[in-house]
């Protein structure tokens, strides 16, 4: 299992022209968990993965969790992002999050990039914040 972390600017992107915000993350967690995401170039995503959501605004921090529901594809309408992929909000675990983020600086992220691995000193703490199990 691997885990990812996916970019979101608030302040420029959007879920099927809703604003890509914590509320709007949290509120469809509970109403309408399963999203299609745009990627940018084909990542070694694979079903079970855990996909991290980051707002970079208002507060750079993780605040919600998905898994990943199969491996991403290609998407030939769409040449600025020719590859999506299907992922299911975890609500308890996106909960959790949303009251208690984990910032940027507990992350240890250099250079934002729209889909980066989670580097390993990184998932213990985005794991207990989440509530799911450490190791």
């Amino acid at each position: 299992m691997e885990d990812w972390i996916y970019i979101l600017n608030p302040n420029k992107d959007t879920l099927d022209g809703e604003p890509s915000d914590k509320e709007t993350i949290r509120r469809l967690a509970h109403e309408e968990p399963e999203l299609d995401l745009w990627l940018s170039r084909r990542n070694r995503m694979s079903r079970g993965d855990r996909l991290w959501f980051f707002f970079s605004s208002p507060e750079s921090a993780i605040a919600a969790v998905a898994e990943i529901d199969g491996e991403p594809y290609e998407d030939p309408d769409d040449p600025d992002f020719s590859y999506r992929v299907d992922v299911t909000l975890q609500p308890q675990a996106t909960e959790a999050l949303y009251r208690n983020p984990v910032k940027r600086e507990d992350l240890g992220l250099g250079q934002v990039r729209s889909v980066q691995k989670v580097k390993p000193q990184a998932l213990p703490v985005l794991l207990t914040r989440a509530g799911l199990s450490v190791g």
